[in-house]
């Protein structure tokens, strides 16, 4: 009887090849990839890359001048999992594996595992070792096992990057020599957000992605930090920086769908390996990219694991799921003939279903306090409800329906507001059916949508006065918040990936006035525990006066758990003042203004008024007690008491 060989702790073995086809191998990438490994004699790299219905493998680069026989690999059983060590090759160098199919074909692929990438229009993968990478975030680590999101501060900058600051370029040189790489990022980002007062950064665009106009949303190197701002041990100190300075940081994340790039996931190993087999299944019509297969356990634990990848490897306190509908419906965007019903006939995609259970409980059950977030633009229920209980388990989930209904409203002339005065509280009557994040996101100030200020009515001065008092709407809602980096100082373009943001603009008062009105919101939210201590839950949360449609105003409460220091906020959406306003209050008590819209700092009149109002017994809103207030045009009015 033959000896069995005795593996080394790197190789790809038995319990490897079990686990992986049970979909439960969730460091599955300690083991696929490339990594730096000493065989016993020498140290070198151990290449694994599974490709079930290959014929043939190797490991091809400059180091054997891209020679497709000098370095095949092993075909492990039963899932044809291939395996090689290469001894002698240095960090940075550049590989792909050449995949021959049964017919014959010789294709050169991306490692899917790979850390690291060769920066684009490179389509190769680089061998980084990530396990030298030195960590100092300790106590933010450990702090962010007892956090409870649901009863703390949650405002996120959404950024990309390569537009938000640049380095000046040559024309004609590319445009990736003018962007800021990971740290020097990091370093101005982390400022400006802990000025401005909010509790987390979400980055787009960092998984390795071919074309910059995908924005990040069609990967290929889905265990790679993008190249374009510098190598995985840069990315892991900007990480390291922002928890420094108590900044949390999110990543969107892609599990819908990849592009067809040659050297990426489709077709991998000469038949759809990742995706669906059938085209009715396996492809987006409108978007030209292939779907991944949610039945197959290979794929699920590749998606798995790279979830927990970039929680538990690099740190990243939550990731934002792209394209949840797109997952959850097998007809999204797809005519008839174009798809294929479940087994019971519908048309609910029940392996993705299975998969966002899994895929939730995992990270979440091992990783406290992290944060997974649906960007899911239908009605689909239990969103955020426990797997146990027919929910997919997902953290928060972005209210889109709130952000359709805000923006129209807000487009509005403030004259026909009045017909469309629901608008505003619909989100309500839903709100404590999820647990939701309010977002203002870069899908809103692209492709000719206009930037937020340029959605609002007016000219001039009224526009401005506009999102003011939208904004303060928006942080005085029950729901997290999200806001796409430059709306806050009321950047005028619609965003574009090509150029930095307009940061000159805040050499203008009214500019400069926007950003410091949003930066006081954001530093009021953080503040008063009443903004988000109850936020899934009609006790945090009181309408005063929902109906005053003819005046376009509405009044309501926000409650802390204990009952003190609650907000009342007042906000007059036309430009008429109203200086014989009274609002109803629930207590004779006194209201101190600690926000005032009026105030010069944020372009108002300044009109002096007292800072404390003293409610007296006379009806109104419904209520015994009121008080007075002078309501300028757009005013926004928020008190404590």
């Amino acid at each position: 009887m033959e000896e069995k060989k005795e593996l080394k702790a790197y190789e790809i073995g038995e319990l490897d090849h079990y686990l992986f086809g049970q979909g439960n191998h969730y460091e599955i990438y300690k083991k696929l990839g490339a990594h730096r490994v000493n065989d016993g004699e020498q140290e070198g790299i151990y290449f694994a890359v599974w490709a079930p219905h290959a014929k043939s493998v190797s490991v091809v680069g400059d180091f054997n001048n891209w020679d497709q026989n000098a370095n095949y690999m092993d075909r492990g059983e039963p899932l044809g999992i291939y395996t090689c060590f290469i001894p002698g090759l240095p960090d940075g160098t550049i590989y792909k594996y050449c995949i021959e199919t049964h017919w014959g074909e010789r294709r050169l692929k991306a490692d899917p595992f790979a850390n690291y990438a060769e920066l684009r229009p490179g389509t190769a993968s680089r061998v980084f070792d990530i396990s030298e990478i030195k960590w100092t975030d300790e106590e933010w680590m450990t702090k962010r096992k007892a956090w409870k999101y649901t009863e703390e501060p949650m405002s996120v900058y959404e950024a990309h990057i390569g537009s938000w600051r640049r380095h000046p370029v040559e024309e004609g040189e590319d445009s990736a020599k003018g962007f800021y790489n990971y740290r020097e990022f990091a370093k101005e980002a982390a400022k400006y957000i802990k000025k401005m007062g909010y509790t987390h950064v979400e980055l787009i665009g960092i998984a390795e992605h071919p074309y910059d106009g995908s924005w990040g949303y069609q990967v290929t190197g889905y265990f790679a930090p993008t190249s374009r701002y510098g190598t995985p041990e840069d990315f892991a100190w900007m990480i390291n920086h922002f928890h420094k300075n108590k900044i949390g940081v999110i990543l969107d994340w892609v599990p819908a769908h990849f592009p067809r790039d040659a050297h990426g996931l489709a077709d991998f190993d000469g038949t759809p390996t990742y995706e669906y087999a059938d085209p009715r299944k396996g492809e987006h019509p409108d978007w030209g990219t292939k779907i991944f297969d949610y039945g197959k356990n290979e794929v699920q634990n590749f998606l798995i694991s790279n979830a927990l990848y970039w929680v538990e490897k690099f740190h990243v306190d939550g990731l934002r799921v792209d394209a949840v509908a797109s997952m959850l419906y097998l007809d999204y965007g797809k005519q008839a003939g174009q798809w294929v019903a479940n087994q019971y006939g519908g048309h609910e995609n029940l392996e993705a279903i299975a998969f966002f259970k899994h895929l939730n409980s995992v990270v979440l059950g091992r990783n406290p306090g992290a944060l997974m977030i649906a960007e899911e633009s239908t009605a689909w229920p239990k969103v955020t409800g426990d797997p146990e209980d027919g929910g997919l388990g997902f953290s928060l989930k972005w209210n889109m329906g709130w952000m359709h209904d805000f923006t129209e409203y807000m487009k509005k002339d403030p004259y026909f507001r009045q017909w469309s005065h629901y608008n505003m509280t619909f989100a309500m009557s839903y709100a404590y059916s999820e647990k939701y994040i309010l977002v203002l996101s870069h899908d809103e100030v692209v492709h000719l949508k206009c930037s937020m200020l340029n959605k609002m009515p007016g000219l001039g001065w009224d526009k401005f006065a506009n999102l003011k008092v939208g904004y303060a709407f928006m942080m005085g809602h029950s729901g997290k918040k999200l806001l796409f980096m430059g709306q806050e100082f009321a950047q005028l373009r619609e965003w574009s990936e090509e150029r930095e943001l307009d940061w000159d603009l805040l050499e203008k008062d009214e500019h400069k006035q926007m950003q410091t009105w949003v930066k006081d919101l954001l530093h009021l939210y953080k503040r008063n525990k009443a903004m988000y201590q109850v936020d899934n839950s009609w006790d945090g949360f009181e309408w005063v006066n929902a109906d005053d449609k003819e005046r376009s105003i509405y009044s309501f409460i926000r409650h802390s758990k204990d009952g003190k220091k609650n907000l009342l906020f007042v906000c007059n959406f036309t430009p008429v003042a109203r200086d014989d306003y009274r609002v109803g209050v629930p207590r004779r008590k006194q209201y101190k203004l600690v926000m005032n819209s009026d105030d010069p700092k944020y372009g108002g009149n300044g009109e002096k008024r007292p800072l404390v109002y003293k409610a007296v017994k006379k009806e109104c809103d419904g209520r015994k007690f009121s008080f007075e207030y002078k309501l300028p045009p757009y005013g926004v009015a928020i008190f404590e008491f």
